[in-house]
């Protein structure tokens, strides 16, 4: 709902983007399936994204700010990029692997792993008041 109700706050059409967002009048059972459909959809359509603008780059070429012609200076895109990406794609998933296979605890906070005291309550939950 607070979330939602950011997009009231654009002078005209914010409500109506709102009562767009969640289907009727309130947050209900046809919001949280569009946010579930959009939340399943955005990484295939990042992908396609993804797709397109390699796609653009290996025929294109990368831009050239300047100006300058080096055309005969520049590298195709295949092989050369490709394989770099390929590397480095590569090398950060055999570190992922390694550290999730052979360090799980790598980056776990160490009050994980103090035995729980039901008698004792840990120092920083404090009431509000």
């Amino acid at each position: 709902t607070v979330i939602t109700n950011l997009f009231s706050a654009i002078p005209k059409i914010g409500n109506s983007i709102v009562a767009l967002l969640w289907g009727g009048d309130c947050v209900c059972d046809a919001t949280l399936k569009r946010f579930f459909a959009l939340h399943f959809l955005m990484p295939f359509i990042l992908l396609v994204l993804l797709l397109a603008h390699l796609g653009f780059l290996h025929t294109t070429g990368s831009s050239n700010p300047l100006g300058i012609d080096i055309s005969h200076e520049t590298a195709p895109f295949y092989p050369y990029y490709l394989y770099k990406d390929l590397l480095g794609i590569g090398w950060y998933t055999v570190i992922l692997f390694a550290i999730s296979m052979f360090f799980p605890d790598l980056f776990s906070d160490p009050e994980n792993f103090i035995r729980a005291d039901p008698m004792k309550t840990p120092l920083h939950i404090q009431p509000e008041w």
